[in-house]
């Protein structure tokens, strides 16, 4: 498993590490309206997965609303920000932020995602961050665990695989 820290602490991170070259793992989370989404409902497009602790953090924040820029100059190209924030303070948050282009998931219910992806942390019932791109087969073609959650991902090598996979 990757190696995180929160708050320069190790944390334990649940689930299984993906892998560039893994098939995508399918999940389930909850869009702002409390309707389940799995990576098959975005299936034929690239998608473009920011994860994050939680949207009401300074960091959280930063990522979310570049990717939301972002997001408006790839095509075929889906951003997905997962948390484990509630669908209602995602939807509240996205409203007050301006953030229209990305589309937030919450990961609260059973953490489907972060067992699939490794990202839940056990300590906290948080997501670590990462960031993953996923192709339009189903294919991971970029990994990112960050190793301190509380720093910034690699937005630009992100960005770049978005823009390359197919």
């Amino acid at each position: 498993m990757a190696a995180v820290t929160f708050k320069e602490n190790p944390v334990t991170l649940l689930g299984n590490e993906v892998n560039v070259g893994d098939a995508a793992p399918d999940f389930t989370v909850l869009a702002n309206d409390m309707s389940e989404v799995t990576l098959q409902d975005t299936k034929g497009s690239v998608r473009l997965i920011s994860v994050v602790p939680s949207l009401d953090t300074g960091v959280c924040d930063q990522q979310t609303r570049r990717f939301n820029e972002e997001a408006s100059k790839l095509d075929n190209v889906n951003v997905l920000t997962i948390s484990v924030d509630l669908p209602m303070a995602q939807k509240r948050w996205c409203a007050a932020a301006g953030v229209d282009n990305v589309q937030t998931l919450s990961d609260h219910r059973d953490l489907s995602f972060g067992r699939a992806y490794g990202v839940a942390i056990e300590e906290l019932r948080l997501l670590a961050r990462a960031v993953f791109v996923v192709d339009s087969n189903d294919k991971v073609t970029y990994v990112e665990y960050v190793s301190e959650a509380t720093n910034h991902p690699d937005y630009d090598a992100a960005i770049e695989a978005a823009k390359s996979a197919e």
